[in-house]
């Protein structure tokens, strides 16, 4: 087998129904890191992946968080693009006007204004509780310590969403990937990283391999280049059609162990 490496994207792709890894998938992941390294790569904090990580058995990988904007090799950052902290200034401003719930995130940390039904969701998908401080103590806080967000999640209404998303093209239109999951759900981060970017860096950096060395798992809008830039690029049968297009192989649905399956067919296991 030519490939050396596999890059897993988790919400949509890797996990079951229950939004946990299903044992046939423990299963297969365990036999194939015996032969390659498994690295997971997600829009999720570093903190939502470490439980993953140790079910796999693969803690000693690095993780790429925020879809490329945080990697961490054996726990340390390696790579960080954050948010321009004038650009979350100005969201926090702006957003006055509507009051949608902003989750700022920033390597482990994670913030919320409120204990409310956004919070709750995320807290049950991600098996990690948040801080509650409101956005502009958050922004005090970390004005104060030079930094700012991985990533911006907005979540409320579709008109909120819509609202936040035409500030944003309008008024910072090079800066910022806008990553829309579903009506209600906005992901920002910056524009300079993607999926791709991060597995090159580690290509790069730790590995000493190139695209085509790799297999990516991949469901969503934010999978696309890194599907189409390896070797191997699969799509699980529930992605978006773009993701589908550019895929070199369909494999059975996230939630039924599609990742599985065709490592099984590939690695012959």
């Amino acid at each position: 087998m030519q490939y050396k490496i596999i890059f897993s994207d988790i919400d949509g792709t890797l996990l079951n129904r229950d939004r946990v890894l299903s044992p046939s998938t423990i299963e297969t992941l365990k036999q194939v890191k015996e032969k390659l390294p498994v690295v997971l790569i997600s829009a999720r904090m570093p903190a939502a992946m470490r439980h993953l990580q140790r079910d796999l058995e693969i803690e000693d990988q690095p993780i790429i968080s925020y879809n490329g904007g945080l990697i961490l090799v054996n726990g340390q950052p390696v790579s960080s693009t954050e948010i321009p902290f004038a650009t979350l200034a100005g969201l926090s401003e702006f957003n006055k006007k509507i009051n949608c719930h902003l989750s700022l995130y920033h390597n482990d940390e994670w913030y919320v204004p409120q204990q409310d039904r956004w919070a709750a969701r995320e807290e049950h998908n991600t098996q990690v509780s948040p801080k509650i401080k409101s956005n502009a103590e958050v922004l005090e806080k970390w004005k104060s310590e030079s930094k700012s967000a991985h990533k911006i999640m907005a979540m409320g209404t579709e008109a909120e969403i819509d609202a936040i998303r035409d500030f944003l093209k309008e008024e910072y239109p090079d800066q910022l990937h806008l990553y829309r999951s579903k009506p209600t759900y906005l992901e920002i981060a910056n524009k300079n990283i993607s999926k791709f970017t991060a597995i090159q860096y580690l290509l790069d950096n730790h590995f000493n391999l190139t695209p085509q060395d790799c297999i990516a798992f991949g469901d969503n809008y934010n999978d696309v280049e890194m599907i189409n830039g390896v070797g191997m690029g699969v799509a699980v049968s529930n992605a978006r059609r773009e993701v589908l297009e550019v895929a070199n192989m369909v494999t059975d649905a996230g939630t039924e162990d599609g990742v599985a399956t065709s490592l099984k067919k590939l690695f012959k296991l």
